[in-house]
């Protein structure tokens, strides 16, 4: 994926889209990320222990990662994802700037 946690990322597309948020968790095997802030949800809850009231509760559901591009550290724009091996590691690169988005 081109997308890790903790990584900053624009919405390209969808009810969601330009709106911006930190990855806050990634499903590899679905394909999917939760953005922080993006695809609100509405869900009914029952009253539990953790939850006395119950309710319905707003929350972030996982959105198609093709649907987000991480931000160029250097400019704050979408940018592209590129591959390369510094050091014998292989990170991610924005392809806008050259900046090395990994840490």
């Amino acid at each position: 994926m081109h997308v890790k946690k903790g990584d900053k990322v624009q919405v390209i597309s969808g009810k969601d889209k330009g709106k911006q948020g930190v990855v806050l968790a990634a499903f590899p095997k679905k394909n999917r990320v939760l953005v922080e802030g993006v695809n609100i949800v509405k869900k009914h809850a029952k009253p539990s222990q953790a939850n006395p009231q119950g309710g319905i509760i707003s929350k972030e559901a996982p959105i198609h990662v093709s649907n987000v591009m991480p931000l160029d550290p250097k400019t704050g724009t979408p940018t592209r994802v590129g591959y390369k091996v510094v050091d014998g590691k292989k990170v991610r690169y924005a392809k806008k700037s050259g900046e090395i988005l990994d840490k």
